[in-house]
């Protein structure tokens, strides 16, 4: 480690990230709702604070995204991604999940892992990096609504910034490990419209229920055909039937049904194609005839990406977060995240590092983040700054 990136990681203590992580996770923003205009206050402010010009771009009411930049020269910069909603705290917390406490060395709150621990990170890495003369600017993208429908990253890739950035870090909990792989996901919603009748003669009524079901049958099928090619990172896409209604009544021929499927991408599939397809397949196999009606829409969809494990963001993010004091393993998530959108959108490299830990964590009850991870954290963000743009 050189004597410049010394400096660097001297000025960042625990301390700063401590209190900049308590204070996001004391402020809520809870998604589906609309709240995070208070998270997005309290990390403007501290993104000036650490020398950043700061721009917010309203998604929706009270729904601002932030774009926090440290200047740099005109070359090519790095950019940060992060999102400030968090999910519902759901039941069995021990405490207020909105009042942050410190237990064991590691701090509770809802957000504490997703991912309000990784925005104090990069924050704190920007400010330790403000003096220094940097080939690009460092910006933080912090969007709305990940956890739901992605406004947020819509929004901002819609703005168009291709070219401007030699990668993306995406600050999602990864134990610290280096995601180079990201399956997508979308929703798909079918309504299937029938005709009633006594269930007595079901031959006077055209039943959904039946129809649905032969549905879910081409469903099971792919996503079981789909399981036996295996991609060593990401595994197989998948189907996930999440919801299912119909009918009006037990002695009635059900006259409609809804079902809801949550589909996972892998990096070159196109979720719009996948729904064109089940469509054709219904059709092949005259599922929407004979009185029987099917509409089949795509309510949201997610790209995954891929980044060569070769390329330099990669190794120097292994690297960094090894002279950071800790370990990083390369690997594939089969979460998905809005890293999708800026690697197809904007034609950005990106990986996926971050602290704290999606499966054990993330979305439970007393969610937390290791003190320790998140001062890791921020030294790597620095460091990977100052070897790509130093």
């Amino acid at each position: 480690m050189s004597a410049r990136e010394r400096a660097v990681l001297d000025r960042i203590t625990a301390e700063s990230v401590v209190a900049l992580t308590r204070a996001l996770v004391d402020v809520p923003s809870v998604n589906p709702g609309g709240t995070e205009a208070g998270t997005v206050a309290v990390l403007a402010a501290a993104a000036a604070d650490a020398g950043c010009t700061v721009e917010t771009h309203e998604v929706a009411t009270d729904r601002p995204n932030l774009v926090a930049t440290l200047p740099g020269g005109n070359g090519p910069g790095l950019m940060f991604l992060g999102h400030s909603d968090v999910v519902p705290p759901g039941p069995g917390w021990t405490a207020d999940p909105f009042v942050s406490r410190v237990v064991d060395d590691r701090i509770i709150g809802r957000g504490a892992t997703d991912m309000k621990g990784g925005l104090a990170a990069i924050i704190v890495a920007a400010g330790a990096l403000a003096d220094e003369n940097l080939s690009g600017p460092v910006q933080l993208v912090c969007t709305v609504d990940e956890e739901e429908h992605g406004l947020g990253v819509r929004d901002f890739v819609g703005r168009g910034r291709a070219g401007e950035f030699a990668g993306c870090v995406v600050a999602e909990p990864t134990d610290l490990d280096t995601v180079i792989a990201c399956r997508g996901a979308s929703y798909i919603e079918i309504e299937i419209r029938g005709r009633a009748a006594h269930s007595g003669r079901p031959a006077d009524g055209r039943n959904a229920i039946n129809a649905a079901a032969r549905i879910i049958e081409i469903i099971r099928a792919d996503h079981d055909a789909m399981q036996s090619d295996l991609d060593p990172l990401l595994g197989a896409g998948t189907w996930n039937i999440g919801t299912i209604s119909g009918g009006q009544g037990i002695s009635a021929v059900a006259p409609n049904a809804s079902i809801g499927i949550d589909r996972r991408l892998m990096p070159d599939e196109d979720a719009e194609e996948i729904a064109a397809r089940l469509r054709a397949r219904v059709a092949v196999d005259g599922i929407d005839t004979d009185g029987i009606e099917v509409d089949i829409s795509m309510t949201m969809s997610m790209p995954g990406f891929r980044t060569d494990r070769r390329h330099g963001l990669v190794l120097s993010a292994v690297d960094s977060v090894t002279a950071a004091g800790g370990t990083s393993a390369i690997g594939g998530w089969t979460a998905a995240c809005d890293g999708g959108f800026v690697h197809r959108d904007l034609g950005i490299p990106c990986i996926v590092l971050g602290p704290g830990d999606i499966n054990n964590q993330a979305h439970q009850p007393d969610e937390s983040v290791l003190i320790e991870d998140l001062v890791i954290a921020a030294r790597a963000y620095a460091l990977l700054a100052l070897r790509m743009l130093g």
